[in-house]
């Protein structure tokens, strides 16, 4: 309540300055008239749809919203195309025609009975529990209209998540929230009646995430209400700390078992897994899991290691694990040598905001992206940074009732829609100014980075591409070590190494 007191203390002073006005002296109107104007635009603060952080504090909102804006002046200037590192698309002298529909990417290999078109862009896993009922809402519903997916991240499937119709992917997280058994454990039976839900179109197995790699997730106690208690099967008001593996598998080929029983149960939707890339070495052996046994899942979700998250500790966020563009093109490098990227498709999550943002996550290997910063931004998110302590003056990031009121679930819907169809859009207005008529025309040689003060190189300069199946027919000296140490019944330490020796060509 603290938030309206500013807005109820302009009323008073408006209602008792105007009573003064009009019983005692007609001097009080030059107090009454500006608190009466200010008590107007505070009652406009809170009915109004557009504003989260002005819904949630009317009138104080205001102050937030003009630092906001500054910061987004500050942070607008000019992109320094000459330094270092920076990187550009590659445009043509004979650009073509956008397509009027945007592309899709079908998902769902051999073995999968039920395929599913995935958006270029969907939103990224973002739990119950960390978002507000409302924030989840308007998210799915966001996502129905624009026809793209959700991903639910892994504190359960709630009803928040169903109530709006959009497509989800189910997010199964080590602490099995949604299908946990008492103990904390698997449970298929559960596991098998949700996953049956038309709702969920695809099932995805969360090990590690960009930020937090090799740890669970943490949501603090003052963040776990009942609802969220009640989805997840833990107890009201305590911390809640996902295990750092998974129970059910211990080894790459368990992994690739597993992955095929969740499919199984799941009634032949897609399945794959999401992973923080630290060692190309564990990849690989992931590939020879899948070969050994001769399934696969449908596709890999990488996230950076540059990621951010609330349920990570700040110190290990780009520390741990690869960044996104070497992750992708390892795991997208793997796939391909192993003669399997023709039936797993991949996803880049973390760092997606504009419409070359996707072109060149597809460039480096990435099949669609997900984003989930951009999404809160565009509910209305004010980059307050309590996101941890259930503060959120938006309402995206709160349990409190009152503090979620501040998010109105359909004009935030609508804007994520917008958000997502213009970002697409984009994407595929950048594609067709490079000649690309579909994501399938995108090669390495579309990105080129500055690596020097008169030095230009492209992606298929800077990193080794291998062809499909090399790794079968012969590694090439750069991943023989890795290749032949790769164990599908144990994931092992990565081999020491120089940068260069493991993505580059060796110039």
């Amino acid at each position: 309540m603290l938030r309206y007191l500013p807005l109820l203390l302009v009323a008073a002073g408006a209602a008792g300055t105007a009573t003064a006005a009009a019983v005692l002296s007609a001097g009080w109107w030059w107090a009454a008239g500006p608190l009466l104007a200010l008590t107007g635009l505070g009652c406009r603060d809170l009915a109004q749809r557009r504003d989260a952080v002005l819904r949630g504090r009317p009138l104080t909102g205001r102050l937030r919203r003009g630092r906001g804006r500054a910061v987004v002046r500050e942070r607008s200037g000019d992109v320094d195309v000459y330094a270092e590192g920076h990187e550009f698309l590659v445009p043509s002298l004979r650009p073509v025609e956008p397509p009027e529909e945007a592309p899709v990417v079908r998902v769902g290999g051999p073995d999968c009975r039920q395929p599913y078109d995935m958006a270029l862009l969907n939103v990224s896993a973002m739990s119950f529990g960390a978002l507000s009922p409302r924030a989840v809402l308007a998210l799915n519903e966001g996502a129905r209209l624009g026809r793209f997916a959700q991903d639910t991240g892994e504190g359960g499937l709630s009803e928040h998540h169903l109530r709006g119709g959009g497509d989800l992917i189910w997010e199964i997280g080590t602490g099995y929230f949604g299908c946990r058994t008492g103990d904390g454990g698997f449970d298929a039976r559960e596991f098998a009646d949700k996953a049956a839900l038309p709702e969920v179109k695809c099932v995805c197995l969360k090990l590690s995430q960009g930020a937090a790699p090799g740890g669970g997730g943490v949501l603090p106690g003052v963040k776990v209400s009942a609802g969220v208690a009640r989805e997840r099967g833990v107890p009201v008001g305590g911390t809640v700390v996902s295990p750092p593996c998974h129970r059910v598998f211990s080894t790459p080929r368990e992994l690739v078992l597993f992955l095929a029983r969740l499919r199984e149960l799941a009634g032949g939707k897609p399945v794959g897994f999401k992973l923080c890339v630290g060692s190309r070495r564990d990849v690989l052996a992931v590939c020879r899991a899948m070969l050994a046994e001769g399934v696969a899942p449908d596709f890999v979700v990488v996230d950076g290691a540059e990621g951010g998250t609330g349920a990570a500790p700040v110190e290990s966020a780009g520390r741990l694990g690869m960044p996104l563009t070497e992750g992708l093109i390892t795991v997208h490098n793997a796939l391909v040598g192993s003669g399997l990227r023709d039936r797993v498709r991949i996803g880049a999550s973390g760092r997606v905001a504009t419409g070359p943002d996707i072109v060149r996550r597809l460039v480096q290997g990435a099949d669609y992206t997900n984003a989930a910063r951009a999404m809160m931004l565009a509910l209305g998110c004010a980059e307050a940074r309590r996101c941890h302590t259930g503060a959120c003056p938006a309402g995206i990031t709160t349990q409190d009732p009152l503090r979620a009121r501040a998010l109105h679930v359909g004009e935030g819907s609508l804007r994520v829609q917008r958000y997502q169809r213009a970002t697409v859009r984009s994407a595929v207005r950048v594609m067709a100014s490079m000649g690309v008529p579909d994501p399938a025309g995108l090669t390495p040689a579309h990105l080129v980075r500055r690596t020097g003060p008169a030095t230009l190189r492209s992606y298929a300069e800077l990193y080794a591409w291998l062809e499909p199946g090399e790794l079968l027919a012969g590694p090439p000296a750069s991943w023989a070590r890795d290749w032949d140490a790769a164990d599908p019944d144990a994931f092992g330490r990565p081999a020491p190494r120089g940068d260069a020796e493991v993505f580059g060509r060796g110039r």
